[in-house]
């Protein structure tokens, strides 16, 4: 893997522990603390910590280690989370955050704000004692014989051993599979520096199978390794869970003693396994083994035993080991290729290469369209019916490739619990979250480009909208106030929807300002929906005074200006005293959609198949105005050739295409139907890109340009036409 490669894996996989311990955080402020939810904290910062070690990134490491310290005594019971502490705890999940952005910008090696780290430093170490009893940042492994001591009375050191090879004797933590960490890829790790000549599986904490948790790790290693690497190189295999477990590492040549401490430690049936594996591979002589407590029977084999200890004929016998030195017949490496294959559920792509796929299977609807053109001409039953089958295939290849961009929204919702929180404590308000329909998914692109957007709509409900307690329990509301995020899919699109239950707007006001800076005239006939538009327009603001969060009228015009940018539509909804609902709507997708196209003279133009409701003839029509009745409803339509100015080619028979955005329906008067297609959208450019009742543009299997259409924006202009119509009518 290349080190650039590497290092984007690092700051992905931070950031989403990040992300995880900050919602364990605030879990454990909503409900309370539990056991599941500060190991969580825990593992996310210990894993944080050991890859960051990967890249000797000391600055992540060592700030890193005073919060896993602090988090470590609060799962042993030492300290308990208190309101101050998951204060402290959030902001040193952000500072660590800003360090990896750092790395991100190959900038580790500059502090992002020095006086802020030493701040917090200072409040991790009172936690951890006072100033006076800092706790370090770890130090690098010691070159003795052992990174861990080991907890059986060593024996009276003695002679150097004639055992030429490094031995490893590993007691992971029970933990460590809890921790992320898988104990044999440690193994696999230490086989690229060397070859591994004999292994020694330690399980006599191995309980019975209805006991046994599969997260929990019961096994130990001992291991005979022949390496030219240094002991630091060895130690440093074991970085990320030195702290954790038992870690001893002995040279070759080193007193016999160190042997036979191991043996001591070890239990009956793991010293006799492990005394035959010395004397099998000439690690240690029979003299040497007898030296240690370990004695011979008089075989052939000069088998070993132990006569001191009473072994239990029940436990397993050592097993040889092949060439690899893995254990010969073994069963462990077709378990280790099923595991593998059930953690290979999901693999990470890059973006990039995910978008030039998305290119060329745009590109291949647009050839398959050509092809299919070409078949109908030439009237070959044989060639249409291949060119269906293929255009069968690439809508499937189509949605499987947009599914693939497809991503659920907790992605955007996830944030917003922290961002809740810091505001409703800086504010003095008290507010629950709710979210729901954080599964709805959405284009990866989308969700992206639609995050700032809803983060302004919510700090804009918590700052305007949610009173103060005194005041809400003052109007008869509940001191506590209710946030509501909600998306789900609506007619073809997604709809998200930010609604809290506090003052609403506040529409004469609104209506003042308007007019106040020329927006619109004292005796204008405005509907509701109308003068709550007034607040997306740029510096419109009714704030009484300028606070940190808003007032300045910077904000919402950006937010509408985003979303137009994304075919969406925004409104509101709010009533004095109740709450405001702020409704954004956005298409699923900006690739590739299914289309139904009209021929309007010349034009052709695609309309977006899922906002079709029906076709029918254009009914009678008789008047100026822009209204018909279809099955005894009036529906409001708009004369495309009008619109667009287009010639009329004579064509007497008319036809009327009904769509609908959300709950609004409306018609389009075209000449003619052309049918469904596959539509590649294809941005307008700068010079038609502000054309009002165009979204993009596609191209047709014949390589002709159509357009598509803009149905929320044209639905809007039918009722504005209407209503226009009306005022000038008169009673």
């Amino acid at each position: 893997m290349k080190k650039d490669s590497a290092r984007d894996a690092v700051v992905q996989e931070a950031r989403e522990l990040l992300v995880a311990m900050e919602a364990a955080l605030l879990q454990i402020e909503m409900d309370g603390p539990s056991r599941d939810a500060i190991n969580a904290i825990f593992r996310a910062a210990h894993t944080i910590k050991g890859s960051a070690g990967l890249f000797a990134l000391d600055s992540i490491v060592q700030f890193t280690h005073l919060v896993e310290s602090v988090l470590d005594r609060v799962r042993t019971g030492q300290l308990s989370l208190d309101p101050h502490m998951m204060s402290l705890l959030l902001k040193c999940g952000d500072y660590i955050g800003e360090l990896v952005d750092a790395i991100e910008r190959h900038e580790e090696d500059r502090e992002p704000d020095l006086p802020r780290r030493t701040e917090l430093e200072a409040s991790l170490n009172l936690l951890l004692g006072g100033p006076g009893r800092a706790v370090a940042a770890p130090a690098p492994a010691p070159t003795t014989a052992s990174v861990a001591p080991a907890a059986a009375p060593r024996v009276a050191a003695g002679p150097s051993a004639s055992n030429p090879y490094w031995h490893l004797s590993l007691t992971f933590n029970r933990n460590v599979m809890r921790d992320g960490l898988d104990p044999v890829s440690f193994l696999h790790y230490l086989r690229t520096l060397g070859r591994i000549v004999a292994i020694v599986t330690v399980q006599e904490d191995m309980p019975a199978a209805p006991q046994m948790d599969a997260e929990t790790c019961y096994v130990g290693f001992e291991i005979c390794l022949i390496s030219d690497s240094s002991q630091q190189t060895l130690e440093n295999v074991f970085e990320f869970v030195r702290d954790d477990s038992r870690i001893e590492i002995i040279a070759p040549h080193s007193a016999l003693s160190a042997y036979g401490a191991v043996l001591h430690r070890l239990g009956p049936a793991s010293a006799l396994a492990l005394g035959q594996a010395w004397h099998a591979h000439g690690a240690l002589s029979a003299d040497e083994l007898d030296g240690l407590g370990m004695a011979r029977r008089a075989s052939l084999d000069d088998e070993l035993v132990v006569p001191a200890l009473a072994i239990d004929p029940m436990a397993p016998s050592p097993r040889p080991l092949d060439g690899d030195g893995a254990v010969a017949g073994s069963a462990r490496p077709r378990l280790l290729e099923e595991r593998r294959a059930q953690e290979q559920k999901f693999i990470k792509i890059e973006v990039a290469k995910l978008d030039q796929l998305i290119d060329l299977v745009g590109e291949l609807v647009i050839a398959g369209a050509g092809a299919r053109l070409i078949a109908r001409r030439r009237k070959d039953s044989q060639f249409e019916e291949a060119t269906q089958t293929i255009h069968t295939l690439m809508e499937q290849i189509r949605d499987a490739a947009l599914t693939l961009r497809m991503v659920q929204i907790n992605e955007v919702f996830q944030r917003f619990p922290r961002v809740v929180r810091d505001l409703a404590q800086d504010l003095g308000k008290d507010i629950e979250l709710v979210m729901t329909g954080a599964d709805t998914e959405l284009d990866k692109s989308m969700v992206e480009r639609i995050a700032d957007p809803l983060m302004h709509i919510v700090r804009n409900a918590i700052d305007h909208g949610i009173e103060p307690p005194a005041r809400r329990i003052a109007a008869g509301k509940p001191a506590k106030a209710t946030l509501q995020l909600n998306a789900s899919h609506e007619s073809g699109s997604v709809v998200i929807e930010v609604m809290d239950d506090g003052r609403g707007m506040d529409r004469d006001r609104i209506l003042a300002t308007a007019v106040e800076r020329g927006l619109a005239t004292a005796d204008a006939d405005l509907s509701d929906a109308e003068i709550y538009r007034f607040v997306f327009e740029p510096g419109f603001s009714t704030a009484a005074q300028v606070t940190a969060l808003s007032g300045r009228g910077v904000g919402m015009d950006v937010v509408r200006r985003n979303i137009d940018a994304l075919r969406g539509e925004i409104d509101i909804d709010t009533q004095a005293g109740i709450g405001t609902v702020v409704r954004v709507r956005l298409p699923l997708t900006l690739a590739i959609i299914s289309g139904f196209q009209v021929v309007v003279g010349n034009a052709v133009f695609v309309v977006p198949l899922d906002m079709v409701v029906e076709c029918i003839d254009m009914p009678e029509h008789h008047g100026g105005r822009h209204i018909v009745s279809v099955r005894d409803e009036a529906l409001p339509f708009v004369p495309l050739r009008e619109l667009f100015d287009l010639a009329e080619q004579g064509r007497s028979r008319k036809s009327l295409v009904i769509v609908q955005y959300g709950q609004q329906r409306a018609g389009l008067l075209v000449d003619g139907l052309l049918g469904e297609c596959q539509a590649v959208i294809k941005p307008l450019g700068m010079l038609f890109g502000k054309v009002k009742g165009l979204s993009g543009s596609t191209i047709l299997g014949d390589g002709r340009v159509a357009l598509i259409l803009d149905i929320p924006h044209l639905i809007h202009y039918t009722q504005q036409h209407d209503q226009h119509q009306m005022v000038q009518a008169g009673p």
